[in-house]
């Protein structure tokens, strides 16, 4: 099967990546590292709560709280993160012609009215790979922009099973989630969007 590719300012968007068989599996993987390693509410620098609950998966989790962001080993109960699943390892060994691994899967959970603001994912060491997206369950709108915070922006609809990957001049450009389209998809029986990154992180 053709799965179309959309290109939009150095983001590769892959249409229907995962068939929704992959999609079940791929949910019931990431439902195994949340068993493991539970959702929590992240805190901002400055104390505000993120609208997203997250966690996990590989030898790193990217973490936040009032000493800023960065990446941790261990989950906030003290548990090391679980291994990265073999169904999002094998989509970026796809995608990424890097020949390494990555070390962080965070998986993001999305409500109803969760957002994420522009942001660049900059706390890695080596930003010759690129970042790996995946969405699962409800569609969302995503944000992407440039190197700058005040470069002109444009949105694509996200929908389960669709993959982004962005690396290049787009490896370090702003981008966000505006809004969740609520009961767009009967993927994942809570509801809302599942979004999974990968980084190498060292």
């Amino acid at each position: 099967m053709i799965r179309p590719t959309v290109s939009m300012g150095g983001f590769e968007i892959r249409k229907g990546w995962l068939d929704p068989a992959a999609q079940a599996a791929m949910a019931a993987d990431i439902r195994a590292v949340a068993a493991a390693a539970p959702f929590f509410a992240p805190l901002t620098p400055w104390g505000r709560p993120m609208s997203v609950r997250m966690t996990s998966a590989g030898r790193y989790g990217w973490f936040t709280d009032r000493s800023g962001y960065r990446y941790v080993d261990r989950h906030p109960s003290g548990v090391p993160w679980p291994p990265i699943p073999a169904s999002v390892l094998a989509v970026w060994r796809a995608l990424v012609p890097a020949g390494r691994d990555p070390d962080c899967c965070l998986v993001n959970h999305y409500a109803a009215t969760a957002r994420m603001g522009m942001h660049r994912d900059a706390d890695e060491k080596d930003f010759s790979f690129p970042v790996l997206s995946i969405s699962l369950g409800d569609s969302a709108l995503f944000r992407m922009g440039g190197p700058s915070r005040r470069d002109p922006t444009s949105t694509v609809l996200l929908e389960s099973g669709d993959v982004v990957v962005f690396g290049g001049p787009a490896r370090l450009a702003y981008h966000g989630i505006d809004r969740i389209r609520a009961g767009s998809s009967t993927l994942l029986p809570e509801g809302g969007r599942i979004n999974l990154t990968c980084r190498v992180v060292d």
